[in-house]
């Protein structure tokens, strides 16, 4: 977790300095989403691209194992009783709810791992001869237009779904006293980032480069994708 707090005021000073401009509660709630989202994004390309690299094991377990620490943080399971809940896609398949970012196996519902196949996949999978169609030993899954369907011995409900879910939306809270907004550290109003603890200076930086851009400083949106572009190169060394 990243206190919400720390990267506010770290944020205020930056772009404070030379008196370059304020941000305000609800512009800079709007910048952390924004920043969180994207940083939570780039673990997948970044994932994607350590598979992709060849010739040294070593650094690619430094970063698989760097990686798997933060996105697990956001990994979890939906059970039998919540799959349930999904609406019915109509055509042998279950909406996924919108809080599933992307999901990463599929259970049947006598916990056999199933096949996540391409929709032309799945479809050839279904009418193919004895010998190849899906059984309930051999269960199939297909994800499209956010609907999730499962074929074993005929279309079924997956019993787990594990997935990585959307990061909670953060919210620096606040009450006013004499014209000035004050921080408000009440659960109710507050909510921190979900983020690796790692990820604060990124986040300071991200959201310093969003705010120069709302602000229209030039002067700002440079000083925060400089401090990025460090950080990035930093963290490739």
């Amino acid at each position: 977790m990243v206190n919400i707090d720390t990267v506010y005021q770290r944020v205020l000073i930056l772009a404070n300095k030379e008196q370059r401009g304020y941000i305000t509660p609800q512009e800079f709630n709007l910048y952390a989403n924004q920043a969180q989202v994207e940083i939570f994004e780039q673990y997948f390309y970044d994932l994607n691209q350590a598979h992709r690299e060849v010739g040294n094991d070593t650094t690619y377990a430094d970063v698989d194992d760097m990686l798997e620490e933060k996105m697990q943080i956001f990994e979890t399971q939906d059970i039998a009783t919540t799959i349930t809940s999904y609406n019915n896609s109509g055509d042998g398949g279950f909406i996924l709810p919108n809080y599933i970012y992307r999901i990463s196996r599929v259970e049947g519902s006598n916990g056999v791992d199933c096949d996540i196949l391409s929709t032309k996949d799945f479809r050839d999978a279904i009418s193919g001869g004895l010998l190849t169609r899906p059984t309930a030993t051999r269960p199939i899954a297909n994800i499209k237009n956010n609907a999730i369907r499962m074929f074993a011995d005929g279309f079924d409900r997956p019993s787990n779904i594990f997935y990585f879910r959307i990061p909670h939306k953060v919210s620096w809270g606040y009450f006013v006293l004499k014209e000035k907004a004050l921080y408000n550290s009440d659960p109710a109003r507050t909510t921190h980032f979900e983020l690796h603890a790692s990820e604060e200076t990124e986040l300071v930086y991200k959201i310093l480069k969003l705010s120069g851009a709302g602000m229209k400083r030039d002067d700002v949106m440079r000083t925060g994708q400089g401090l990025e572009a460090v950080q990035i190169q930093q963290e490739k060394q």
